[in-house]
């Protein structure tokens, strides 16, 4: 027994840093100039009929990438937006990615605040979009001060917050989805400008297999995002298929993302066949499904499907896995 809980609480520190280290990879690979301006393009109406090149050129200075919060007298790692956003009342968070960027609009000059999470669990016990619209609320929050002050509150800056879901539920994959403020007229019509109340955007962008979709953006996250893709077939994909150049860091940071993936995966299958091994073969299966969802964050049915389970035993499964 002595033996077994150092072991243990060693084996679970490595992989909560094994996991850390892959959440950040995610967030540098997602920070990239060229993936966000895909991103933009692809969610965000003012990038629509701009090509990559000149949304590139509309990314203010360096998307500052978080993944702890800072300290109040740390400085930024980079040039950028601050990702740690504190208030006394409220507490702090971080965002993964943030950044500036310019409204492609020639005559105007109108920075849109943006902020890119990604999101590995698709069920965490809340709706991804109350989130999203609780960080659009900060990020309008911490503008007072900086961009306007005492009542102008005319000058405050649009702010989306873009969520990157990796293991959406099958029936939500390969899907995007914008939720903004509208205008309703009850009686009557008030003429306010929509620029007056359009100043927030929650898009969750989740994504699936990307041979089912015909959604550039889509298809091109679902592939640099994959815990399936060796860094090699990635690399030819993105490239040949997506337009993505291969800059030697690009390159380096994808694979390292990989790798991080697959030794997660296959550390999740192995302690899930050691542990149903060790407990009997009536309960392989739940242990075999807990480890790996635990491991990879993955869906429901994104395990069921990559053990193998017969439809017949689904429901059995996933109702002992919830209990």
């Amino acid at each position: 027994m002595s033996n077994e809980v150092p072991n243990t609480l060693s084996e679970a520190l490595e992989d909560t840093e094994n996991r850390a280290k892959y959440d950040a990879a995610c967030k540098r690979i997602l920070s990239e100039k060229v993936i966000l301006a895909n991103i933009m393009k692809g969610c965000i109406p003012e990038y629509a009929n701009c090509s990559i090149e000149e949304i590139e050129q509309l990314i203010e200075g360096t998307p500052e990438v978080g993944s702890a919060p800072v300290l109040p007298d740390a400085k930024p790692k980079i040039h950028g937006e601050d990702t740690a956003d504190k208030s006394e009342r409220e507490g702090s968070i971080t965002y993964d990615v943030l950044f500036r960027a310019l409204t492609p609009e020639k005559n105007e000059s109108i920075s849109l605040i943006i902020n890119v999470e990604a999101q590995n669990d698709y069920n965490p016990g809340y709706p991804i979009v109350s989130r999203g619209i609780y960080y659009c609320a900060r990020l309008i929050s911490r503008q007072y001060g900086t961009e306007f002050s005492r009542s102008a509150y005319g000058k405050i800056k649009k702010v989306y917050s873009i969520w990157i879901c990796m293991h959406a539920n099958k029936q939500d994959q390969n899907a995007i989805s914008c939720f903004n403020v509208t205008k309703e007229d009850l009686c009557g019509n008030i003429d306010v400008p929509k620029d007056a109340y359009d100043l927030l955007s929650v898009i969750m962008v989740n994504l699936g297999d990307s041979e089912k979709t015909k959604n550039n953006l889509l298809g091109m996250l679902s592939v640099l995002l994959s815990d399936e893709l060796k860094a090699a077939t990635k690399r030819t994909v993105l490239q040949d298929r997506y337009n993505i150049p291969m800059t030697i860091k690009f390159g380096e940071e994808l694979t390292e993302m990989c790798n991080l993936s697959e030794g997660l995966v296959n550390k999740g299958v192995a302690k899930g066949i050691g542990i149903g091994i060790d407990r009997g073969e009536d309960k392989k299966e739940l242990e075999l499904f807990l480890n790996l969802r635990e491991a990879t964050s993955w869906s429901d049915e994104q395990v069921l499907d990559t053990l193998k389970i017969p439809e017949n035993r689904r429901e059995a499964l996933l109702k002992r896995a919830h209990q």
